[in-house]
C-alpha cells in the first residue's frame, strides 16, 4: 500500500511536470531581462546570441565578451531547436538586433526531445534565419561544434548527423548569402570530436574553446554588419 508521504511525493513530480510542460520553450526564462532591455540607442549594433548551453555557459566562462551592452546572451540549457524557434520572437525579433548569431543543433542530435532528423534539425535553424532576414536583422548561422559521443547518452554516435546538418546549413548560407560560423572546423581533432583543449567534455568548450569561439564570432560580426 503506498503511504502518505509517496502519495505527495508522487503529486509534487506529476504538478511539477505539468507546470513545466506549460513553457516548454521556457519563454519565461529572459522574459523580465527583455522588458527592462528596451529598444536599442541610435547606431547601437545590438547583437543577440540564441542557443543552448553552449551559448548559456559562455556567459560565465568568459563574462567579459558580453560586458559589451550590446551583446546579449539568450542561450537556454538543453534546448533543442524547436524549442527555440517557439522563443525567437520573444528573444530575438522583438529585441531589434541588428545581428542574431544561431547556434543549435546539437541537442537534437541527442535526442534531447526525442528522436529528430538531419532535415528537421537545418530546416529549423534555417526558419529561425529566415524570420531574422524578414525583420532587417542579419542571421548569422553558426556550424554545429564537433562532437563524437554524448556522456549522456552514450548511444547516440552523432558523428554524421553533425557532418549533415551543417553542409545543409552551410549550403543554405552561400545561397542566401548570408554569413556562415565555421567553429567546427577550428575545433575539431581527428575523430570528428572536440579537440580536448578546448573542452570540458565532448560537447562543452572551456575557457579557451570559448576564446577562440569569441574571436571567430567577432570576425563574424563584423562580416555580417558589412553585408548590404
Amino acid at each position: 500500500m503506498v503511504g502518505f508521504r509517496q502519495v505527495i511525493i508522487m503529486l509534487f513530480f506529476v504538478t511539477f511536470s505539468i507546470v513545466s510542460s506549460q513553457d516548454w520553450a521556457n519563454l519565461n526564462k529572459y522574459r523580465d531581462q527583455n522588458e527592462k532591455l528596451g529598444a536599442p540607442i541610435i547606431n547601437e549594433k545590438r547583437v543577440v546570441f540564441i542557443g543552448d548551453s553552449i551559448t548559456e555557459s559562455w556567459l560565465n566562462f568568459q563574462p567579459e565578451f558580453f560586458n559589451k551592452p550590446y551583446y546579449i546572451n539568450r542561450g537556454i540549457s538543453g534546448q533543442t531547436t524547436p524549442q527555440m524557434l517557439i522563443r525567437f520572437r520573444s528573444d530575438v525579433i522583438q529585441l531589434k538586433p541588428s545581428v542574431v548569431l544561431i547556434l543549435a543543433g546539437i541537442n537534437d542530435i541527442a535526442e534531447n526531445t526525442g528522436p529528430s532528423k538531419v532535415q528537421d534539425i537545418a530546416g529549423n535553424i534555417i526558419s529561425m534565419a529566415e524570420l531574422a532576414s524578414s525583420n532587417g536583422i542579419k542571421a548569422i548561422i553558426c556550424s554545429i561544434l564537433p562532437a563524437n559521443e554524448f556522456s549522456w547518452n552514450s548511444k547516440i554516435n552523432p558523428v554524421s548527423k553533425v557532418s549533415s546538418v551543417n553542409k545543409i546549413l552551410k549550403s543554405y548560407a552561400n545561397k542566401n548569402e548570408l554569413t556562415f560560423l565555421d567553429y567546427f572546423e577550428s575545433m575539431v581533432d581527428e575523430n570528428d570530436g572536440l579537440k580536448k583543449e578546448y573542452g570540458t567534455d565532448s560537447v562543452h568548450p572551456n575557457l579557451s574553446g570559448y576564446k577562440l569561439m569569441a574571436v571567430l564570432a567577432e570576425q563574424a560580426i563584423r562580416s555580417a554588419l558589412e553585408l548590404n
